[in-house]
């Protein structure tokens, strides 16, 4: 055992890496960055040991790398990584699609839509407007089983 410490002394820099190797396996299997942080902060700590520092201020600087990955860098790759792509499901997906008219649209007498391949009631968004029958419209938003749409020709103007 006294062997290995002494070895340890005087390969200060090779302690440090081999912790941060074993922090970065760990972290591989726990997957939550607490420990790469660790092994970021011995990192720093083999980079001041190869400076040549003394033992305290390597612990020194490894603790304060450690601590200030943990407290400004993981929070911010952990919601990286924990928010994915917001998903539109249901109804939500249909919202700005084109769909056609297939039975007139007018203000306060909804008519029908071709939308992703089934017919839907369709409302105008602008109740001002008619719709006929055969215009391509986009749909603005679906409340309960209704589109409210819009001419597309409109859009451009």
């Amino acid at each position: 055992m006294r062997e290995f410490l002494d070895w340890l002394g005087d390969h200060q820099a090779g302690g440090w890496l081999g912790l941060a190797i074993l922090l970065g396996v760990a972290e591989m299997f726990s997957l939550d960055l607490v420990l790469a942080m660790l092994a970021a902060g011995a990192l720093v700590g083999m980079v001041l040991a190869l400076i040549g520092l003394p033992f305290a201020l390597q612990v020194l600087g490894g603790a304060v790398a450690a601590v200030a990955a943990l407290g400004l860098l993981r929070p911010s790759l952990v919601k990286r990584l924990h928010n994915g792509p917001e998903l539109t499901t249901g109804h939500a997906k249909l919202v700005g699609l084109e769909a056609v008219v297939t039975q007139r649209i007018a203000a306060h007498a909804p008519g029908r839509i071709k939308l992703a391949g089934e017919i839907w009631s369709a409302e105008s968004y602008d109740e001002s407007l008619t719709i006929e029958v055969g215009q391509t419209v986009q749909v603005f938003e679906i409340r309960g089983a209704t589109a409210f749409v819009h001419p597309i020709a409109e859009l451009d103007s």
